[in-house]
Parts: structure tokens; C-alpha cells; sequence
């Protein structure tokens, strides 16, 4: 009984934490997705186009955000951290409004149901096994590196072969940055991470803003296949 108890409360301590990084990211995904669907059914493809400006200030001020959380984590305060997570939500739901003016309503209602269990599978799939995934982020990370470049490439290019190998190469890499990720997440808390301290708060933000951005990416990936417009 005295060996239990310490067992159980860790295995508490885990599922809190992990509970509370799949709070956040919920939260920043539900922000993203009604400010999407209010601007979205709001305006046109027309109005983006007439405003490629305001779209490519605000993708910059959101690579701001993310990178400022990334680097800043450790001087800024919880709180703060918290608050710039949903800023960044709302701007990518401002962003990601144009969906709803290419695509059909239904076909993204689809796609989010196909990405959530794609999702789910490989993140239960990241918290089970025991392989160590971190030689496999690595080389998902460098592959990504290289699916940004090539995305680049393709926008002078505009090849549909290369659009398509981009496309499925992308939900390959972000599939297994969705396991990777988890695995990180977990092996937080085993070292300690409280999520009800501020270091652990921190800790379940990063956790939250990593799966988030798996989350997204995967989508519009799956949105590519699956989208009808």
C-alpha cells in the first residue's frame, strides 16, 4: 500500500497535466474556428484578394507571436503566455477565414472530423509506445524545413504534381509531429512538469501551442484531398 499510493498520485499528477495541455489547445482550437466561421461567412475570396496586404501583415504578426511565446517563455509570466496563445488563435482564425469562402462548408465539416481522428490516433500513439521518437523529429523536422522550401518554390512554379507530393508529404510529416509531439509532452511531466505550478503552466502552453500547430497543419493538409470547393 505505501509503494501504491505514490504510484497512483503520479499517475494523477500525469493525467492533470496532459489534461491540461488538451484544455488549452481545445480552447485555442474552438477561438480559431468560430472567429473562421464568422469572418468567413462574411466576406468573399474577392474581399482577400483585395486585401493580400492585410493577409500577409497579419501571417506576420502571427510568426511574431509564436516565435516571441517560443523565445520568451521563460521571462514572461503565465498569464501572459496564456493570453498571447488565444491572440495567436484569433489571429489564425482570421487568417484561416478564407476557407470558408473556397471551400464548401460541409466538405470542411468532413475534414475536420477526418483530421481529429488522425489526430487521435497518432497522438495515442505517441503517448503508448516506448520507441523513442526524438531521432524521428528529427528528421521530421529537417523534412519540414524542406516542405516549406518546396511550398515556396511551387507558388512561381505552380506545378500540380508538385502541389500534390507537397500535400501528402505534408500530412506524413505532420501525422508523425503529432505522436513526436505527444511523447515530448509526456516525457515533460515525467520530469516534473506540475500543472499547477507556473513553470508547469508554461509547460502545458508550449504542449498545447505544439499539438495546436499539428492540429491546423494537419487539417489544411487533409483539406487539400478532401476539400470541396
Amino acid at each position: 500500500m505505501e509503494y501504491s499510493q505514490p504510484r497512483i498520485a503520479a499517475e494523477r499528477q500525469e493525467l492533470t497535466f496532459i489534461q491540461r495541455v488538451f484544455s488549452w489547445m481545445a480552447i485555442g482550437l474552438t477561438v480559431t474556428g468560430a472567429v473562421a466561421a464568422v469572418i468567413g461567412t462574411s466576406v468573399d475570396e474577392t474581399w482577400w484578394e483585395n486585401n493580400a496586404g492585410l493577409m500577409l501583415g497579419l501571417i506576420i504578426l502571427e510568426l511574431a507571436v509564436v516565435f516571441g511565446l517560443i523565445f520568451l517563455i521563460n521571462r514572461i509570466p503565465s498569464t501572459l503566455a496564456i493570453a498571447a496563445f488565444f491572440f495567436y488563435s484569433a489571429l489564425n482564425g482570421v487568417t484561416l477565414s478564407i476557407i470558408f469562402a473556397v471551400y464548401t462548408t460541409a466538405s470542411i465539416a468532413a475534414t475536420f472530423f477526418v483530421t481529429a481522428g488522425m489526430f487521435g490516433a497518432m497522438a495515442a500513439y505517441g503517448y503508448v509506445t516506448k520507441r523513442d521518437l526524438s531521432k524521428l523529429g528529427s528528421i521530421l523536422f529537417m523534412a519540414l524545413i524542406g516542405l516549406i522550401l518546396a511550398s515556396i518554390v511551387n507558388l512561381f512554379l505552380a506545378n500540380d504534381a508538385l502541389y500534390w507530393i507537397i500535400t501528402y508529404a505534408g500530412v506524413a510529416i505532420f501525422a508523425g509531429l503529432t505522436a513526436y509531439d505527444m511523447q515530448k509532452i509526456k516525457a515533460m511531466q515525467a520530469a516534473g512538469a506540475d500543472a499547477y505550478s507556473e513553470q508547469g503552466k508554461k509547460a502545458a502552453i508550449m504542449g498545447a501551442l505544439a499539438l495546436y500547430l499539428d492540429f491546423i497543419n494537419l487539417f489544411l493538409f487533409l483539406l487539400r484531398i478532401f476539400g470541396r470547393r
